[in-house]
Formats: structure tokens, sequence, C-alpha cells
């Protein structure tokens, strides 16, 4: 058998893509100047293209994005330990389940999407880190699945579990569904994304509102129990 220090990760393997954020990671974990009020941002793409839209965001509050592209809560969780937990964040902020309701890896099961996050939000209290749970963005449709017609009752169903599961267990729920709903279709308001599912600069604005303070108050929460 070969030792652990022998073995090699190739692309193929690289599932999760586990060393898209490993170099970042290790400059994080190495920095002797590293915030106490560190959170990670843990997604998809639309945590992915945060940063680039508005970069200020981040750099101003010592947030980091950890979302990759296309991803479930399946690679989520297998990643959870390189891009979460090694970094000793103050908090993770959790936002996941639309690629998943997509079949992106395999056919949705809303109890099997629940449950990776449910993992993931044990880990992170396992550990020290702070919860917070996010919904899903509201969608009706996902452009790379056509043939899935029923995506905003899933888009629903999975919100309600997650704000439940959030409520039940004291964890914050950051709500960005309610303010950007388009209420004539359940999709997702059209002055807030150009495809139905990925915010414009405009739609991050209101997430970046609704989030923001509700992280500040679990820092100040987190800073007063020390």
């Amino acid at each position: 058998m070969a030792s652990v220090s022998s073995l090699t990760m190739t692309a193929e393997d690289d599932w999760a893509n586990i060393e898209r954020y490993n170099a970042d990671n290790q400059r994080i974990i190495n920095d002797p100047a590293k915030p106490s009020d560190l959170v990670v941002f843990l997604g998809n793409s639309i945590t992915d293209n945060w940063p680039g839209v508005h970069p200020h965001f981040f750099a101003d509050n010592n947030f980091v994005g950890r979302g990759i592209s296309g991803q479930t809560t399946y690679q989520f969780l297998v990643r959870f330990r390189n891009d979460v937990v090694a970094l000793h964040p103050a908090a993770v902020v959790i936002n996941g389940g639309i690629n998943d309701i997509a079949q992106n890896n395999y056919a949705y099961n809303e109890d099997l999407t629940f449950g990776n996050l449910v993992s993931m939000a044990e880990i992170a209290d396992a550990n020290g880190i702070k919860v917070i749970m996010t919904s899903l963005l509201p969608s009706n449709r996902c452009g790379w699945r056509p043939d899935i017609t029923d995506v905003a009752d899933k888009v629903a169903s999975l919100n309600a579990r997650i704000k439940e599961y959030a409520e039940s267990h004291g964890y914050p729920y950051i709500d960005y569904y309610t303010p950007m709903i388009s209420e004539s279709d359940r999709g997702i308001n059209q002055a807030y994304s150009g495809d139905g599912v990925h915010p414009n600069p405009e739609g991050y604005t209101i997430m970046e509102q609704t989030a923001l303070p509700i992280i500040k108050k679990t820092l100040r929460k987190n800073s007063t129990k020390k």
C-alpha cells in the first residue's frame, strides 16, 4: 500500500475539485495576520461568480469565496474540510441545492440533498465554526436542463426544510428567496438575473443587503462569548 505522502490526485480523480482553492487555502492557513472574523462562503456558481462581480464586498468584510461552478451539495461535502474547516473561520455561509435539483450529479432526492446540508452544518458546529444557512435563490427553470419542469416546487420545498432546520437548531438563516422572487411565475425577478438562475450585479446587491446584517450580528454574538 502506498504511503499517504506518495499519493497523488489526478484531474480525473478530483471529482470535487479540491485542488481549485488549495493554494489560496494554504496562503490563509499560513498567514499570521489572518483575521479572527474570517467568513467562508461555500457554494456553486452563484458563489463562484460573486467575488468577481463585487470584489469589495469580500475584501472589505474579511469574506472568502469557495464557490465552484456546477457543483452539487455532494461535492461541497467532499471538499468541506479542505475549503472550510482547515481555514478555521469564524463562520461559514452555506448556499447550495440548485444543481442538485438540476441533477448535475445524480437523480434529485430532496432527503439526500438536505442531508448533505445538515452534515456540513454538523461538521462546522463540531469544529467551533458558526453555521449560517441560506435559502436557494428563486428559480423556475434550469436552462441547461429544460426537461426538469418542477424546479420552482422543488426550490420552495427544500427552502422550507432548510429554514425549519436552521430555526430549530438556532442557526441564522439568510432568506435570499423572498426579496428576489417574481410573484407572477415564482422565478427570480428579471431585474436581478439575466438567465433565471444566476444573479446579475443588481441581484448580488440584494443578496449583500440581505446577508450582511445577519452575518455581522452572528459575528458580534460570537465575539461576546469569548
